[in-house]
């Protein structure tokens, strides 16, 4: 009798201790969720625009890396990385980064596409000043490690008009290309072209084909961060006007376009490819 009393009396205080170590673990788990829930709030914040802007730093710091690295390593090993190659390259690398953080700022790695978002209405104005200084400062961070680094000039990795070919001939050349590239980047981020991560393969094809063909008369920049960076790094700009003028045509020119293929932009969907997912903001005349 009492043994089974002991024993009643140990199972109780078991039940009470296992209760006391359910209540822990729940009041634990509570927390953490609490934390959690806070931390993405935060997140959301607007005022968290240091994260989109360092993601577009970063995100044009790889870029870099490997479109102005392709022409300074040919520099430094004669005869071991094709055109083929150095062209192909950037656009693989541009796949891979709207992949991994477009989802944060929109990845757009391009002063071109940042204002040809803000055209179209799916990018607020306020945030185009932010996101081209540090596409810019991205791009000749790039180089310089670069220079440091293959101990070449980064004039090898920038993009000159070619020999046989006038500066207006490599202009319209970039203006031509850009308008491609914008049209790709508009198509896949708006309304019932919206095809979502498969967005990252149609814009980093588009660049891969467009450095194919176009490479030799211009160097298929269609970015003028990009070509910004390694004419920074080496102090030569010559007919960097080029390069940043062929570029914004371009992009104006694909914004008329995108107007006429699918009407007036700033809608969710548009506005979400072009901003992340960082507290996006849809004009309100567009919200459904």
């Amino acid at each position: 009798m009492s043994e089974n009393q002991r024993n009643d009396g140990t199972g109780r205080v078991g039940a009470q201790q296992s209760g006391a170590h359910n209540r822990s673990v729940a009041s634990e788990l509570g927390t953490i969720e609490q934390n959690i829930l806070l931390r993405i709030q935060d997140f959301d914040d607007p005022r968290q625009e240091w994260r989109r802007l360092f993601s577009e730093l970063y995100g044009t710091f790889l870029l870099v890396i490997v479109a102005a690295g392709g022409g300074m390593m040919s520099q430094a090993f004669p005869g071991v990385i094709s055109r083929t190659a150095a062209v192909v390259a950037p656009g693989l690398m541009v796949l891979g980064i709207i992949l991994f953080m477009g989802k944060i700022s929109g990845a757009h790695l391009n002063p071109a596409v940042s204002i040809a978002f803000a055209l179209r209405v799916d990018f607020p104005w306020r945030r185009v000043p932010g996101y081209i200084l540090v596409q810019l400062i991205g791009a000749t961070l790039a180089c310089l490690l670069l220079q440091a680094v293959i101990g070449v000039s980064a004039t090898y990795g920038s993009n000159y008009p070619a020999a046989d070919y006038s500066a207006g001939a490599a202009f319209w050349m970039e203006a031509l290309l850009t308008l491609g590239l914008v049209s790709v980047i508009l198509g896949t981020a708006s309304g019932a072209q919206n095809v979502g991560l498969l967005g990252a393969f149609g814009v980093g094809g588009y660049i891969a084909l467009a450095g194919l063909w176009g490479s030799p008369i211009s160097g298929t920049s269609m970015n003028p961060a990009r070509t910004f960076g390694p004419d920074l790094a080496s102090g030569n700009f010559l007919d960097y006007w080029v390069y940043a003028a062929g570029p914004l045509v371009g992009a104006a020119a694909a914004v008329g376009i995108a107007f006429v293929l699918r009407g007036a932009g700033g809608g969710e969907s548009g506005s979400g490819a072009a901003q992340g997912g960082l507290f996006t903001e849809v004009a309100k005349d567009k919200k459904p």
